[in-house]
């Protein structure tokens, strides 16, 4: 796992630095955009959870009006009342989020990992969601590319703690497949709750596996008492 991290974490910078360069005609003509069709701040600013649950504030391209009120209950479809038309178009083609890859770049995230959720949330999970908090938050993973903004928080938060419990090359590399495909044809194409999932699958055949293994040790130490 130290080589999977130290290579993660050169891929991080490498693809941060490369997108960033890539992305900045797009970040200046959102900018434009933004000031020309709506009052109100370019970048909207918020404490996130980190690793750890460490906070830090993320910034992304504002995508609804300046006068709206945050509920840290609420989710926001693409169709919310207060999403700007400018927002809506910026959060379908992901490009809202795209000033995060600064957070990559320094370290605050990853290119891959569980979305960074308000510190409200945080402060309430319990000893399965805090999992997700073991690794650095990401830019796309397992849950967004299986999601969409109308799933519930304790649905995604099966697949962050799928992924803590499976990362690696091989299912970071199908993440980032996938991620291309959702920005091309919409993420409601792919969108499943977490039983019905592949990933819910292997997570019964993993939980039918151990809870037979446990029987068979149950078993042996009777027959040896």
């Amino acid at each position: 796992m130290a080589v999977y991290a130290v290579i993660r974490r050169v891929f991080d910078i490498v693809v941060s630095l490369a997108l960033i360069g890539l992305l900045l005609p797009v970040w200046v003509a959102a900018v434009i955009a933004i000031k020309l069709t709506s009052p109100g701040p370019l970048l909207f600013s918020q404490p996130r959870g980190g690793r750890g649950g460490v906070p830090f504030t993320a910034y992304k391209f504002r995508t609804m009006r300046a006068d709206h009120v945050h509920d840290p209950t609420e989710v926001v479809p693409l169709g919310h009342k207060n999403i700007t038309p400018l927002g809506r178009f910026l959060r379908r083609a992901k490009i809202d989020e795209t000033p995060q890859l600064i957070h990559v770049l320094i370290g605050h995230m990853s290119i891959i990992g569980p979305r960074p959720t308000i510190m409200d949330q945080v402060v309430r999970y319990d000893a399965f969601e805090r999992r997700r908090l073991e690794v650095r938050p990401g830019l796309t993973g397992l849950a967004q590319v299986n999601s969409n903004a109308t799933m519930s928080w304790p649905e995604r938060i099966k697949y962050d703690v799928y992924y803590v419990e499976h990362q690696g090359p091989r299912l970071d590399l199908l993440i980032l497949a996938k991620t291309i495909a959702v920005l091309f044809l919409g993420e409601q194409r792919f969108s499943r709750r977490f039983e019905d999932s592949p990933y819910g699958a292997a997570a019964r055949r993993e939980q039918e596996t151990e809870f037979k293994s446990q029987e068979s040790g149950v078993g042996r130490a009777g027959e040896e008492q």
